[in-house]
């Protein structure tokens, strides 16, 4: 049976959606700032690099940077 990487496959997939918009972990913050989630650079930074976070803050943060669809594959 293949093992798979979930926490790699997290980041990288929250990673991807950033870039596509172009937003960097300073201003992911703000954007959560001003949908009600207070969340500093460092806490936003730790999270995503170790890939371990969980659904609702990645949710969080696809309303806060305006993707509504994602893929996962």
């Amino acid at each position: 049976m293949e093992t798979h990487d979930w926490k790699a496959s997290a980041k990288n997939i929250l990673k991807a959606e950033l870039t596509r918009k172009g937003v960097d972990y300073e201003t992911l913050a703000e954007k959560l700032k001003d949908i009600g989630i207070d969340e500093s650079y460092n806490s936003i930074n730790t999270k995503i690099n170790r890939g371990a976070f969980t659904f609702q803050f990645f949710l969080q943060c696809m309303k806060a940077i305006g993707v509504n669809d994602v893929r996962v594959g």
